[in-house]
C-alpha cells in the first residue's frame, strides 16, 4: 500500500481536485484506491457524491476516536475507489487530540490496520500547516504538491518543503516529496508561463511533465458529485489527470525499484 498526501497551505490550487481525479484515474486502472479527506470542509466528500447525511462516521472519528477505517470508509460512484468522508466536527480535533502522546500519528495506526485493503491511499488535507496536516505527512511515504501557476507559487512552496523536512527529521525519516504538479494554467497568461519556468528551474524533475489547464469541465464537477474524468472525459482537464496518473505510476515504480 503507497500513501500519497497531497498538501498545500493556499486555498484553491487544485488540491482536493487532482485528490479525486488522481484517485479515479488509478480506480479506473484496477487499483484499489482510498481517498482520505482531512479537510472539514469536506471537498472531497462532496466532489464524490456522498451527501452530508451519509457521513454518519467520518475522518473525525478515525482521529478522535480510533474508530477502524474499514467501518469509516464509504463506496463511490467510482468502481474500485471508496472515501473516508470529511464532517465539521474536525474541526474540534486538534484541541481533542493536542495533548496525547501520539497525536501526530493516529493516522498513521489508523492506516496501518487497513494494509491488505487498499493498493493506494491518498490524503486530502486542509488549506493550512496544522496537526491534521502533520497527521497526514506521519502516515504517508509521500507527498504530491499541487501548486497553482501564479505569482506567490515559489513563496508558499519554500514553506511547505520546511513543514515535510521538519516531519522527515522528527517523525517520519522515510517522507520524500513524491512530485509537484502545477496547476490552473492558462498559456495565454505570460506569467503563468513565467511560474511555470520558475518553478522547474528550482525544483527539477521532482516537477511533473503534465500541466493541468484551466478548464470550466473541472470546475462543473464537483456540483454534480462527480469527478472531471467521469463527467467529461474528453476535456482537456480530464485528459491531463488521465497524463498525470500515468507519470504517478511510472514514479511510483520507480521508487518501489530504488
Amino acid at each position: 500500500m503507497r500513501i500519497i498526501t497531497l498538501a498545500n497551505q493556499k486555498g484553491g490550487v487544485g488540491k482536493t481536485t487532482t485528490a479525486i481525479n488522481l484517485a479515479t484515474a488509478l480506480a479506473a486502472i484496477g487499483e484499489r484506491v482510498l481517498i482520505v479527506d482531512l479537510d472539514p470542509q469536506g471537498n472531497a466528500s462532496t466532489g464524490l457524491g456522498i451527501d452530508k447525511e451519509e457521513r454518519t462516521l467520518s475522518s473525525y472519528d478515525v482521529l478522535a476516536d480510533k474508530i477502524p477505517l474499514s467501518e469509516v470508509a464509504i463506496q463511490t460512484v467510482v468502481p474500485n475507489l471508496w472515501i473516508v468522508p470529511s464532517t465539521m466536527d474536525l474541526l474540534g480535533v486538534e484541541m481533542e487530540i493536542a495533548a496525547l502522546p501520539d497525536r501526530t500519528t493516529r493516522l498513521k495506526s489508523a492506516l496501518g490496520d487497513a494494509q491488505d485493503l487498499f493498493s493506494y491511499v491518498l490524503v486530502d488535507c486542509p488549506p493550512s500547516l496544522n496537526l491534521l496536516t502533520i497527521n497526514a505527512m506521519a502516515a504517508a511515504d509521500s507527498v504530491l504538491v499541487p501548486l497553482q501557476c501564479e505569482f506567490f507559487a515559489l513563496e508558499g512552496l519554500s514553506q511547505l518543503l520546511r513543514t515535510v523536512e521538519m516531519v522527515r527529521q522528527t517523525i517520519n525519516p522515510q517522507l520524500i516529496i513524491q512530485g509537484i504538479v502545477l496547476t490552473m494554467y492558462d498559456g495565454r497568461n505570460n506569467l503563468a508561463n513565467q511560474v511555470v519556468d520558475d518553478v522547474r528551474a528550482h525544483m527539477g524533475d521532482k516537477v511533473y511533465e503534465t500541466v493541468i489547464p484551466r478548464n470550466v469541465r473541472i470546475s462543473e464537477a464537483p456540483s454534480h458529485g462527480k469527478p472531471a474524468i467521469l463527467y467529461d472525459l474528453k476535456c482537456s482537464g480530464s485528459q491531463a489527470y488521465l497524463q498525470l496518473a500515468t507519470e504517478v505510476i511510472r514514479r511510483e515504480r520507480r521508487l518501489k525499484a530504488a
